[in-house]
Formats: C-alpha cells, structure tokens, sequence
C-alpha cells in the first residue's frame, strides 16, 4: 500500500486493542477508502455489505441477505425489515471463534439507510447489546459523504452517541505520496510533468490509476478527459449527485468558485448562486466543507468575519475551465486548449490551490516547520486615490516574522524586472501600513521553476522556495 502510514498505524492499534472498536471512515469518492479497508483487512472481514446508489429498501434488504447467505445460505428474499436482517447477522456472529479480531464492513452506508427503514437504530442495538461487549470485533463504517457520517455516526444523539471509538478521513495523495504511487508503478515522469498531472487530477488514486506508462501528459488528458469515451469525461456528471441529496445547490457553488481565482464571501456565493439564505446555505457550505471540496480563508487579522471561500477540488476547477466548455471533441484538442492563455491563467491559478494543499512541506523547506502559523491571504479593494492589491498567500509566524507569499507558475524561469520589484517593494510598505504589524516581513517566492537571478531579485526577494524544495 502506497502511503497512508498514520492510517495503518491506527488499524493496527485497533487490532491489538483488547476489546471491540467502531471505526468511521470519511473521504470523498474515488480517494482510496474501500481500498484501504479491504487491503489492510483482507485477512479479517467476516462480514462486508457495500450499499446500493439510489436503491429502496427492498433492494437494500435483498443485497444484504445476498451477502449473508454466503457465510450461512439464507434465501434472497428472506427480510422485509431490518430487524431480522440483524437478528440473523448476530446469530451468524455469534458462531465465529472469539481467538482472532473479526471485521464488519459496512461500505457506503448513506446509500443503504433509506428513509424510514431504522436501519440506524438496529444497527446501534447491534453494537450496544452484543458488539461492544465482546472483545474481538471491529466494526467499521464508511461513507464518502463526509457530512452524512459526521451527522448520523459521529455526533449522533441517539443510540450512537459517544460509541465511535476511531475515526478516519482520508485524504487525497500529496505530492510525495503521488511521486511514491507512480514509482511504485514504474513512471518515469520528471518532477514538471508529475506536478502538470497533480494540478488536473489532484492526488485521487482512481483518476491516477488510469494513467498509461509511456504517455506524455497532453495525451494522456485529451484520452481522459476530452475522448468522447474518457474516464473522467462524465466523472464530475455523478460526483456531488452521489454524495449529497439535491446537489444542484453543490453544484452551483462548486461552478461559481470555479471561476474566481481569490474566492468568494458568503454574501458572493448567495448572490452568484441564487442560493436561499439561512438553512438551504448553510447545509450546502456545510456539506462541502465537510467533504473537503472547499476550504475557508479567514482574511489577514480577522476572525470569522468576511471568511473567504475557495474550491478545493482540482479536478473539479479543470472540468468547469476545460473540459465543460469543449464537449464536442476534436482531434488534437487538449493540445491547442494547452497553449491558450485560458491555460496559463488556470495554471497560476491551480498552483496556487497545490501551495495552499502543502503548506507544511512549504514551512518545511522555510525551516520554521515546528513554528506555530496562521495562514491567510489578503485582499484590498482599490478606490480612486490608489490602486487595490492582493496578497497569495501569509504566513503569519509566532517568531515575529511574517512571510508575503508570490506564487508563480510559468514554463520557464521567472524574471522580475524594474517595474515588478518597485511593485513589490510598494506592496509590502503598504501591507505594513494597512496592518500596522511589528513583525518583521520578508517577500517570499513559491515558484515551480527558481526565479531567474539578477539585481532586482536580490534586491526584493527574501527567499524563493521552487518546487524541488517542498517535494
């Protein structure tokens, strides 16, 4: 298994812990869960139900005898409720030798609770009256609707109050789990080329697994993503629809932020989207914070007020900029879309997301990786005596320093000239005035290639982090 070693490392505790666990794994769709569960615990699952997408209870019923009678040759058609369904799941459990750990993975399971079926309450009876008396089983639950989980496992007021005893969101890959996957598989990319296919794709194993050795990055996206018959042509089609019930409110707020490079506030995203205030909000901002489609910036000195929301899902970003807008495919077409200025601004754009997704290997590479930070960005709107301007990305330390953060992403070497470098000095001085910080400030550069040396470099620049240094 590539990476995911504090995973593992929790898995194996429970293993090892003397009595019963219940496990909820959250992480959104494609991100390696199931894979997870199954691989670490292939040798211990007695019991493994995956839900059905939009299924009614009969068929969820008729799945999950299905999978019993496997172990003990129960008739398809045996429950209408899942009072028996789990009656005839403890009778089952109770035969298995106690001498070893015995896993029950319930895959999916927002899929399988259907309205009304109280497959919740009979599910936490299971646990409260037999499993969690016992010493050897592992329960383990798992939804790509983060927000589902959170609410009906985690911090459920009922019968699962309290009873989750690990819990486990998986991330997508960084970019040295993403370096290790492609080893591990016998890439040979260079690190330009590894960073190309992470700001499309992001580290979701599935989209990554359908890569073909030998390709070159422009091939292997048109196949994908623009071939009438492409994997993830149609991917973003049921990506939110399968996580959360009436996504059109995901969706809208996913296209908007798509489109804005610095984010939007809450009253933007209202205003943009049509959305309706208060509950059908705050459900759907909810939902996609949870998930980890978007992220929450709290503006440079400020607390809650004037949060700023960014889409978090690359892949996502490339649909709605590329491959939405180019349906009807034609030959050659990633290659041309790939020398417009579309691409150059979706690049900046998509390299800023990777920096704001690493920033502990970027404090790594400043060497303050055990200094305690805010991150945050800055935004200052212009008005008729001088112009607005706009800060990446700050990293506010607790050593009295703050960082101003250019992140640059171009095809070759970056050259400041005269002109940027009196920018930059004049941006600083007016960050300091409009903050009124004590702190010391140092400009800082993240660029993919390191910033091409002159005078002016010297002159403005404190450090240049490129990518080598944080990979």
């Amino acid at each position: 298994m590539i990476g995911r070693e504090n995973q593992q490392k929790k898995l194996k505790e429970l293993l090892k812990v003397n009595k019963s666990s219940f496990l909820a794994v959250t992480g959104r769709r494609r991100v390696g869960k199931t894979y997870l569960i199954d691989t670490f615990f292939s040798n211990d699952i007695c019991f493994r139900l995956t839900g059905i997408q939009h299924a009614d209870l009969k068929s969820q019923l008729k799945n999950f005898a299905s999978k019993l009678s496997e172990k003990n040759n129960l008739e398809e058609n045996k429950f209408t409720n899942w009072q028996d369904a789990f009656l005839e799941l403890k009778k089952y459990l109770t035969s298995l030798d106690k001498k070893t750990k015995k896993v029950i993975f319930l895959d999916e399971l927002p899929w399988v609770v259907t309205p009304k079926s109280k497959f919740l309450q009979f599910l936490a009876h299971l646990w409260n009256d037999y499993l969690s008396k016992e010493k050897h089983f592992i329960l383990v639950v798992c939804g790509s609707s983060t927000s589902w989980i959170t609410k009906k496992i985690i911090n459920d007021k009922g019968g699962l109050h309290n009873r989750i005893t690990e819990i486990i969101n998986l991330k997508p890959f960084n970019l040295t789990e993403t370096k290790a996957f492609f080893e591990h598989l016998n890439f040979k990319l260079t690190l330009h080329e590894l960073v190309k296919y992470y700001m499309i794709l992001g580290g979701i194993p599935y989209y990554l697994e359908q890569l073909k050795r030998g390709e070159s990055s422009t091939i292997a996206i048109e196949r994908l993503c623009f071939f009438n018959d492409g994997k993830l042509k149609n991917e973003y089609q049921n990506l939110y629809k399968a996580l959360f019930k009436n996504a059109e409110n995901h969706e809208a707020i996913v296209k908007v932020l798509a489109n804005t490079k610095s984010g939007l506030t809450r009253n933007e995203i209202i205003k943009n989207t049509k959305i309706k205030t208060g509950g059908p909000y705050n459900r759907t901002i909810d939902d996609l914070l949870q998930s980890g489609f978007i992220k929450e910036f709290i503006p440079f000195n400020r607390k809650k007020r004037g949060v700023i929301y960014k889409l978090n899902d690359e892949y996502s970003i490339f649909y709605h900029k590329f491959i939405k807008p180019n349906s009807n495919y034609t030959n050659g077409m990633w290659s041309q879309l790939a020398a417009s200025q579309t691409y150059k601004i979706w690049s900046g754009y998509s390299f800023e997301l990777l920096c704001f997704n690493h920033i502990d290997s970027i404090k790594k590479a400043l060497g303050i990786a055990a200094v305690f930070t805010k991150i945050s960005s800055l935004r200052i709107e212009g008005n008729k005596y001088e112009k607005g301007f706009q800060i990446d990305l700050i990293i506010d330390r607790n050593d009295a320093v703050i960082n101003l953060c250019e992140i640059k992403y171009y095809a070759a070497s970056f050259k400041i000239d005269k002109k940027y470098a009196k920018e930059l000095t004049e941006r600083k001085q007016r960050f300091i005035e409009h903050t009124k910080t004590k702190k010391q400030v140092f400009t800082t550069f993240i660029t993919n290639h390191p910033i091409f040396e002159n005078e002016y470099k010297r002159d403005v620049v404190a450090v240049n982090i490129s990518l080598e240094d944080f990979i």
